[in-house]
Formats: structure tokens, sequence, C-alpha cells
């Protein structure tokens, strides 16, 4: 696949807007999840959920090469963002705008909404079970971050992949309590990263079925055939050619 054709830049255009809404998602994830500590179990549930999301997206990373050649996970892939879209959508649709604020101000460690609380009043939550919330939220949204990048990049230049898993480290390791406040404020954003993911899982389904009716290139075996018939023809020529330079041999 050659570099900055309309497909490459349309693919990168994908991951970045994938990068964004996870990144952010991921963020208010771990914010809900810190929101009910004291301030100071607070701040350290956040350090940990981000630290811990960006390792995993590091080692998924890693490894997303190996996965995506394994038949049948980008299928798999593919369904799992479905479930991701539809998660996302139920929460943008039933409000959860309290809970999501909850989230962001416990990110930014601000009192957002002027109510002299922020993040809500200190619920009855200890601090290893915030950071067993996060760390398996952080598991599962990190790997969807991974499969959906590679999914979004399947079929183009490698680059586009290694820009893309670059980048979610990148904003999830600085930039996700930012992109959280701004998804809190712009929700729209949100709505168009939605889009993405689901037409990306949708490619993937796709992509993922024909690699287990086909095999791994589907491509590889409509062009067998023609090959033989190729080979075929070329032989039937030459023996063609053959037999009237033996009809001249006295």
């Amino acid at each position: 696949m050659e570099l900055f054709t309309p497909e490459y830049f349309g693919a990168l255009a994908q991951v970045i807007g994938i990068d964004l809404v996870l990144a952010g998602d991921n963020a208010i994830v771990i914010g809900l999840a810190a929101a009910g500590l004291p301030k100071e179990q607070r701040n350290k549930a956040i350090m940990l959920g981000i630290l811990a999301a960006t390792v995993m997206r590091i080692g998924f990373a890693l490894i997303t090469v190996q996965l995506m050649a394994i038949i049948g996970l980008l299928l798999a892939g593919g369904v799992l963002l479905l479930w991701v879209c539809w998660k996302m959508w139920r929460e943008l649709r039933e409000g959860g705008h309290e809970d999501h604020h909850e989230a962001t101000e416990a990110l930014v460690d601000e009192d957002l909404d002027k109510d002299g609380d922020v993040a809500g009043a200190p619920k009855k939550k200890s601090f290893a079970q915030a950071a067993l919330q996060i760390v398996v939220a952080d598991i599962t949204m990190s790997l969807d971050n991974v499969l959906a990048v590679a999914g979004a990049g399947h079929g183009q230049h490698p680059s586009v992949i290694i820009i893309g898993l670059g980048l979610s480290i990148v904003l999830m390791g600085f930039a996700a309590t930012f992109i959280a406040k701004l998804l809190n404020k712009h929700r729209w954003i949100a709505y168009v990263g939605l889009l993405i993911i689901f037409y990306v899982a949708l490619s993937m389904i796709w992509d993922g079925a024909q690699e287990v009716i086909y095999g791994r290139e589907p491509v590889a075996v409509e062009t067998v055939a023609p090959a033989g018939a190729v080979d075929g023809a070329v032989v039937e020529g030459a023996s063609e050619g053959a037999a009237p330079a033996a009809s001249t041999t006295p």
C-alpha cells in the first residue's frame, strides 16, 4: 500500500478518531471508579489507572501483529467493538451525564459545577475495590483500542497502525484527562467517534469473515485459478507449437 493516498489518509483519520474517543472513554471509566474515594486515595487511583492503561496499550501494541495473524481474531475483534459501540450508545442516549461529570471532576481535581464538592461525596468504597475496577476496565479498553486501531489500519501501510498505536499510548499517558474534559463538554465528539468505531467494527467483521471462510488471503484463492489457466495455456500453446515443428522434420 502506497503512502499519502486518499485511502491512507482516510485510515489515518479513522485511527486518530478512535484513539481520541477511546482514550477519553477510558479516562472517564478511571475517574468514575476513583470518584467514590477520598481525595488522597482518589489521586493515587487515577495515577494507577492511567499508568496501567498506558502500560497495557504498550504491551498489546507489541503483540498486535501476532494477534492479527490469528485467523478469526479480526472477526472476534469486530464483534467486541460492536459491543463497545452498543455500550457507548447506551451511555450517550441514557444520559449518565451526572456520573460523567463526577468522573471528570475526579480526573481534573476541580469543582467544575461549583457545588462545594469535587466528584461528589465520598462513597463506601475501598482503594482495593476501586483499583480492581480500574485495572479490569483498563485491560478490556486497552485491548479494544489496539484491536480498533489494527482493524482500521488493516490492509493499509503498516505506518498507519504504528502511528495509531503510538498515538493511543501518548494520549492515554499524557492527555487522557484533557480529552475526558473535552468529551464531557462537547458530547458531539463522542458521537463522531462512535460512528467511526461502528464503521471499523463492521469492516473488521466483514474482513474477518472472509478470512475464516476463504483462509488467510482470500485474493490468493481467486488468483490461483487464473495463474493455473495461464500456465496451462502456455503449455498447451507450446505443445501446439511443437507439433508442427515435428511434422516438418523429414
